[in-house]
């Protein structure tokens, strides 16, 4: 294991804010691995580089001997996260909760040693909690605490409601540290109020209170807000190679090296030779392409990452595809033909067409020829290509 110091230094790398550090310090120099808890709302299905953030530190704190219990909330899933919001969230149903929860269990693997997770659901004691234990949790914070935080004072400085059940949200998120006995919880910096209310209750339930680790919310690639799926300027972990490979060269130049910082496995030291190869005049759309690469090697493997800038159409006969390739965001009820896709979308001039070309073996989906059997699942993004130069971006979006 390394020492203190080496730990020390991998920790802090790329984080916003470690509370305390003195503590964190006394809790590493017990030469024993340390429970780190990251908990994960199932609210949506899909994972994307802003979540890869958080699940890089994460997996640096395993390679460091430390074991990760990744906590999916199903029971905080059917509360609804207030953290940010403006308005109350509608809970999820725990068929929903149970569904999205299971796709990220496969996702999140890409990424963490699973020797070396520990994945667990908060309803397996937060159901066993009878009304008498919820009373004596709610009596461990006040009204007036609660709104300190930023989104609950505003909501009530505006005269915006604000439900009971929302005010639980973060006392049971804090719970969950007493119940898992957690000594470092990680989270964005948006959880910061959250991951320090399970420091109080741990001291409440007389535990040593856990340290916090908070990760900076990463910019989407439009370079302001950050990376959200609802904003489309986000790059999926799941998303086809080529996809991926398209996106991220074309994110700003002025994003690269935050990029680089929070997503990458590279030394310290590797990234600033980049910075200087850059300095010196080197094309900053290389170092795009290193990253691109890196980046696709972890979630797709070596061959993936080698071809990305073959595949999803990312050429046009001998260029590449237009900066303005068109996105079209269509409206269904379910999984749809690739036919109706391609005429929908404006690909082709009629849905006779699409046939005739599907037939031909003229349209691909993502830089590979499909035929009429492909189908376009809901909630998916592919880059289609009908002929040689009628392309788009199609998003498929339940109504």
């Amino acid at each position: 294991m390394k020492t203190v110091e080496e730990q020390l230094a991998i920790i802090k790398r790329g984080t916003d804010s470690v509370i305390i550090e003195q503590e964190l310090i006394e809790k590493l120099k017990r030469n024993q691995p340390l429970r780190i808890k990251a908990g994960f709302d199932p609210t949506a299905p899909d994972l994307h580089l802003g979540h890869a953030v958080l699940l890089n530190k994460l997996r640096m704190l395993q390679d460091l001997g430390h074991r990760v219990v990744f906590l999916i909330g199903d029971f905080t899933g059917m509360i609804g996260d207030p953290s940010g919001k403006s308005v109350t969230r509608p809970p999820l149903t725990r068929e929903q909760v149970l569904a999205n929860a299971e796709t990220y269990k496969q996702q999140v693997f890409k990424i963490l040693d699973e020797e070396k997770t520990e994945v667990v659901f908060n309803s397996s004691w937060l159901e066993k909690l009878n009304p008498a234990d919820f009373i004596r949790l709610a009596s461990q914070y006040t009204v007036a605490r609660m709104l300190e935080r930023e989104d609950f004072h505003n909501r009530y400085s505006n005269n915006q409601p604000i439900a009971i059940h929302e005010f639980l949200y973060p006392l049971i998120q804090g719970y969950d540290s007493v119940a898992l006995r957690a000594d470092i919880e990680a989270g964005g910096t948006d959880q910061t109020f959250n991951l320090l209310m399970g420091r109080e209750l741990q001291r409440s339930y007389g535990q040593e209170p856990q340290c916090v680790i908070t990760m900076p919310l990463l910019e989407g690639l439009d370079g302001v807000k950050k990376m959200s799926k609802s904003l489309g300027n986000y790059v999926g972990i799941q998303e086809a190679p080529g996809v991926m490979y398209n996106k991220l060269l074309s994110m700003p130049d002025e994003l690269i090296w935050r990029y680089y910082d929070l997503l990458s496995f590279r030394s310290l030291e590797e990234i600033e030779q980049l910075k200087e190869s850059v300095a010196q005049g080197a094309n900053p759309r290389d170092i795009k392409i290193e990253l691109a690469r890196e980046l696709i090697a972890r979630f797709h493997g070596e061959e993936a990452a080698a071809n990305a800038h073959k595949s999803a159409g990312n050429r046009m006969q001998d260029g590449e595809l237009p900066e303005d390739l068109p996105e079209v965001e269509l409206m269904a009820v379910e999984d749809m033909p690739i036919a109706a896709v391609l005429n929908q979308a404006g690909l082709v001039k009629n849905a006779a067409s699409a046939r005739d070309m599907l037939g031909k073996g003229s349209v691909k989906v993502d830089g590979e020829v499909v035929d009429r059997d492909f189908v376009f699942k809901l909630g998916a993004v592919h880059v289609c290509q009908a002929g040689k130069r009628s392309f788009a971006k199609v998003t498929l979006t339940a109504e």
